[in-house]
């Protein structure tokens, strides 16, 4: 049986506007969208369009000047920084363009990481951060630090780390922008992996060949997004049936 994906982030007429001392710089005109349960979606646009600070406002890094972003139907706009925070690091996991693996820690340790700050033993994080480092084909590297690592392997290591606490979202702001093409889509490969094993997935792109390989690609332009071709896919249709032969058994 199947029936709508219900969100599991969503923006309502959302603007962010940047004070600046020429004159303030909006960002996002009245965005409204929504991402499904288990989704794959790429935003798409050229540069300055305002994909990142998107990507920023629905992972509550950033807040919305007007309008309402909603995470499991509860408005994030409400909360302090510090629910916030804890909102990013239980439910979101974030993959960025340059990495930001800390550069005195393994791989292992950079994944662990997350989960230290969430309180896990530190038997049950080794564990799973070997599971995850294996899960993106990086388990021989567990121990080299990042400036031992090409390109795609730190990607690898960021997407592993991402995913540390079992988060229901994944947001990827140009994953694929500092790797060569070959590479690019190997990494693009463990995203439609983690799509299949039930996360909500949304990356932001410039490239077209990552982009098609989204369920939905939403467009931006001047901060807007763009009105969908009428062929477009609506909101993925989803299972509720659950999700098997994960990594671990349940959530990767």
């Amino acid at each position: 049986m199947t029936a709508p994906a219900r969100p599991i982030v969503e923006a309502r007429g959302v603007s962010r506007v940047f004070p600046m001392p020429a004159g303030p710089v909006v960002a996002l005109r009245d965005v409204t969208m929504e991402v499904g349960e288990g989704e794959y979606v790429a935003i798409a646009g050229p540069s300055g369009c305002g994909k990142s600070t998107l990507l920023h406002v629905l992972g509550c890094v950033d807040t919305a000047t007007s309008g309402e972003v909603r995470l499991e139907g509860r408005d994030v706009g409400s909360l302090s920084d510090s629910e916030r925070s804890r909102i990013r690091l239980a439910k979101i996991g974030f993959v960025f363009q340059r990495f930001f693996l800390l550069p005195m820690l393994s791989a292992i340790e950079n994944v662990e990481l997350p989960q230290a700050e969430a309180g896990v033993p530190r038997a049950v994080r080794l564990n799973r951060a070997r599971m995850l480092l294996d899960y993106v084909g990086l388990g021989h590297r567990a121990d080299h630090r990042p400036s031992q690592l090409s390109g795609g392997e730190m990607q690898r290591v960021a997407i592993a780390r991402a995913m540390a606490n079992r988060p229901r979202l994944i947001l990827a702001d140009e994953p694929t922008g500092e790797l060569d093409e070959a590479t690019g889509e190997a990494i693009a490969g463990l995203f439609d992996l983690l799509h299949k094993d039930g996360t909500a997935v949304v990356v932001v792109t410039h490239d077209p060949s990552i982009a098609a390989r989204a369920q939905r690609v939403l467009r931006m332009r001047d901060g807007m997004l763009l009105p969908p071709p009428q062929n477009a896919p609506q909101m993925a249709q989803v299972t509720q049936t659950g999700n098997k032969g994960r990594a671990d058994g349940g959530r990767t």
